[in-house]
């Protein structure tokens, strides 16, 4: 299964572009990252079938083993891609929302996008790696 972040604005060098290519080399699922601008651009088909994670303050807050269940329940299911959209500064639509599969939130703090790129790509790879069957410290 494809994981694919979907993220407007442009993340450029900086140190955080640097930890999201530092997680994006060690994650063993296939795996895309699409920049869209503030405002307006394309995203890109989805292969299908597919689901929908929407970055949102107000979703679940997942535990890094629910999350990793999540895409192994998914990837089992048959999806083909794994959409991961981190929205501007003003956040999601309401209908985004409804649209969504699940909304996830790292928390109530807000983010800097940038820090948000890094935090997800972390957690994607700590999931992958879950499936994997890598030990994961926390777990029991």
């Amino acid at each position: 299964m494809l994981l694919h972040i979907i993220a407007r604005g442009k993340i450029a060098r900086s140190p955080e572009a640097e930890l999201v290519g530092r997680y994006a080399k060690r994650i063993a699922w296939p795996f895309k990252i699409t920049e869209l601008p503030e405002t307006g651009g394309r995203i890109p088909e989805p292969q299908t079938p597919f689901k929908t994670v929407l970055l949102d303050e107000k979703g679940k807050n997942l535990g890094s083993e629910d999350f990793a269940a999540t895409l192994g329940r998914w990837r089992d299911d048959g999806m083909r891609e794994c959409r991961f959209v981190i929205g501007a500064a003003d956040g999601h639509s309401d209908e985004d929302r409804a649209a969504a599969d699940l909304l996830l939130s790292f928390g109530k703090a807000t983010w800097p996008h940038l820090l948000a790129r890094a935090i997800l790509a972390e957690q994607l790879f700590r999931a992958t790696s879950i499936l994997a069957g890598h030990p994961y410290h926390r777990s029991g």
